[in-house]
């Protein structure tokens, strides 16, 4: 199974330690800096806006988090001693198919709520399109947000996952603890200071539709293509002033933002939805103990 895939002659928990709490200590400052000293962060994004530009501004807040995939996966191959493919997938080899069909079932459902809301009150929007700068930002885009998101990816759903599911020898405690973790990572976002801290459900929820996803499907490959689906479309279709991600996008939100029902939306409707859908195409079957149920621990061989 997949958290079981850790477990080899090199597992040793307090390996698993230095690259989260890094990266917890780096969120952590950012949000007590800001806290401390209160400072208006659409403000500074747009005074950096204005002296670099949109893309190199979006291309520097992604470059740490691809930076930091490389480190983790080196990290994960040389320290653990951990194949890339058992991070990965309970599978011989990592379904590219598996992420291409999430990858596009999101996106196009992500595309189509776009439309809807454009075409049902149009006076929200203005027409973003550039085409020289929407070109750069595609390639920014289509590089780097993939790389951000698999590193969010193979932190939570996988290292994280498989190390605290091999301490714990349980599927619910990591399950649990990685999303809740996960949404807490977005609590600096510039979102989070407009619509308030209501927004951080969104996002933890998010992390458990994740988590149930790469649990049932014993693999990160559909909550990979669902991640850069995600970012990666909303990158090049949709923007405004008070988003984590401001681009030359094609379209950009001029309306008042509030914490309303697309909060809920996705929790509720949408992402029960894609579990009904994943979850026929896949087979998907015994829930109680994908999810909840113990660890079976047995040594791998580390070179799979």
């Amino acid at each position: 199974m997949f958290i079981a895939q850790a477990y080899t002659k090199n597992f040793d928990i307090v390996k698993y330690l230095p690259i989260p709490v890094i990266f917890l200590i780096i969120i952590v400052l950012n949000y007590v800096l800001l806290a401390v000293m209160p400072v208006n962060v659409e403000q500074i994004m747009r005074d950096q806006i204005a002296q670099k530009g949109e893309n190199r501004v979006f291309a520097e807040t992604l470059a740490p988090l691809a930076f930091f995939l490389v480190v983790l996966l080196v990290w994960v191959k040389f320290v653990h001693k951990q194949s890339i493919t058992s991070l990965t997938t309970s599978r011989y080899r990592i379904d590219w198919g598996r992420i291409g069909f999430s990858f596009v079932l999101w996106g196009g459902i992500t595309a189509a709520l776009t439309a809807i809301a454009y075409f049902a009150t149009p006076e929200d929007f203005q027409l973003n399109f550039q085409p020289r700068a929407f070109a750069i930002l595609a390639v920014i885009a289509i590089i780097l947000v993939p790389m951000q998101t698999s590193f969010e990816e193979y932190l939570f759903r996988g290292y994280l996952m498989q190390g605290i599911g091999v301490a714990t020898k349980s599927r619910l405690i990591p399950l649990v603890v990685t999303s809740v973790f996960f949404g807490l990572m977005h609590i600096a976002n510039p979102e989070v200071g407009r619509l308030g801290y209501i927004l951080l459900l969104y996002y933890v929820g998010t992390g458990f539709f994740l988590g149930i996803i790469t649990l049932m499907d014993d693999g990160m490959e559909l909550a990979l293509g669902f991640h850069a689906a995600n970012n990666l479309i909303s990158a090049l279709l949709i923007t405004s002033d008070w988003t984590a991600f401001q681009t030359p996008s094609v379209l950009k939100d001029m309306s008042e933002p509030s914490a309303g029902y697309d909060i809920l939306l996705p929790l509720v409707i949408i992402y029960p939805i894609l579990l009904f859908i994943f979850s026929r195409k896949y087979n998907w079957n015994g829930w109680s103990e994908k999810l909840t149920g113990r660890v079976v621990l047995q040594k791998q061989d580390e070179t799979n």
